[in-house]
């Protein structure tokens, strides 16, 4: 197929390009390298790629330059991975999280069926599920309040995405991706974050007691999930968890920095953040059942792994 990776620069869609073109797929990448974090980290990211795939420099706000790449080029799937991400940022400037989350996902579903693109993938967040009170988290849950302005973006595009395929026939799956860590994970995220400043001896921010707990999913069994997303016939539109199921407190994920560094944390304790949830944990048997996902990195296999990546891209021994 020929599909378009929106946010293919960036940490899982950079990772989701590789895997297609492995495949033998043709693919092009939008992205619009944005300052969240240094853009030389998203053109490292695609930089053993770049020579297999068209790069296209469009920001998802731009409805008139979303429809002008689609009027040239005619892709068979969208993998819609783009977005202004994280709780916190979001709460300082939801205009920006909306006009890109959510305007920018409408602009690419009117462009997609405009053109008969046949299959759609959105990736959407375990942070829909906010105020939910069953654990663990399954998709027949009704989801009636989400607790910061980008897990409510990321439900908006939910329902546009199922709009859009109840309208124009278009095959969209949602994927509500737990906690992605791993090679290249973005350097705001908690891992990362964490392992660097204990790396370099610096204070780390812990919002809370430690006791907040996340499943956190490796970077290779959420591509697994995606790739399968690509090829699932069922219905029309559909949602899935991809997580690990596997849930670790906050004050164990520094706890797992610090031996996989053999370094001690200084922590700057601080209260707890509004939008932060209290716990995620993904119910992934429907995604087992119907896309045959099978999550095989556990976190203590997974989180050494991802130091070594650090040290490495650091050069340090």
């Amino acid at each position: 197929m020929r599909i378009l990776v929106t946010g293919g620069a960036g940490f899982i869609g950079s990772h989701l390009v590789e895997k297609l073109l492995a495949a033998g797929h043709d693919v092009a990448v939008l992205d619009d390298f944005n300052d969240f974090y240094d853009p030389q980290i998203k053109h490292a990211n695609i930089a053993a790629v770049v020579k297999d795939v068209a790069v296209h420099d469009v920001d998802l706000r731009d409805g008139d330059k979303v429809s002008n790449l689609f009027r040239h080029e005619k892709f068979d799937a969208i993998a819609h991975l783009a977005a202004r991400a994280g709780v916190r940022p979001s709460i300082q400037q939801p205009q920006l999280y909306y006009d890109t989350n959510v305007a920018g996902t409408l602009h690419l579903l009117e462009a997609a069926s405009a053109r008969g693109a046949e299959r759609f993938i959105f990736a959407s967040s375990s942070s829909v599920y906010g105020a939910a009170k069953k654990v663990p988290f399954s998709e027949e849950e009704h989801l009636m309040q989400t607790l910061s302005p980008y897990a409510a973006t990321k439900i908006a595009g939910e329902f546009l995405c199922s709009t859009y395929s109840h309208l124009y026939k278009m095959r969209i799956v949602a994927l509500r991706y737990f906690t992605v860590y791993g090679a290249r994970q973005r350097p705001d995220l908690a891992i990362h974050q964490f392992t660097r400043k204990i790396h370099a001896g610096e204070p780390i921010d812990q919002f809370g007691d430690g006791t907040t707990r996340r499943d956190y999913t490796y970077i290779d069994d959420i591509i697994q999930g995606t790739m399968a997303a690509l090829k699932y016939d069922g219905p029309m539109f559909d949602v899935f968890n991809l997580g690990e199921s596997q849930t670790v407190q906050l004050k164990d994920l520094i706890a797992a920095i610090e031996t996989a560094l053999g370094k001690k944390a200084k922590i700057h304790r601080l209260s707890e953040q509004p939008g932060d949830m209290p716990l995620t944990c993904a119910d992934i048997s429907k995604a087992r059942k119907l896309l045959g996902y099978n999550p095989k990195t556990k976190f203590e296999d997974g989180l050494p792994r991802f130091v070594d990546w650090f040290l490495k891209a650091r050069g340090a021994k």
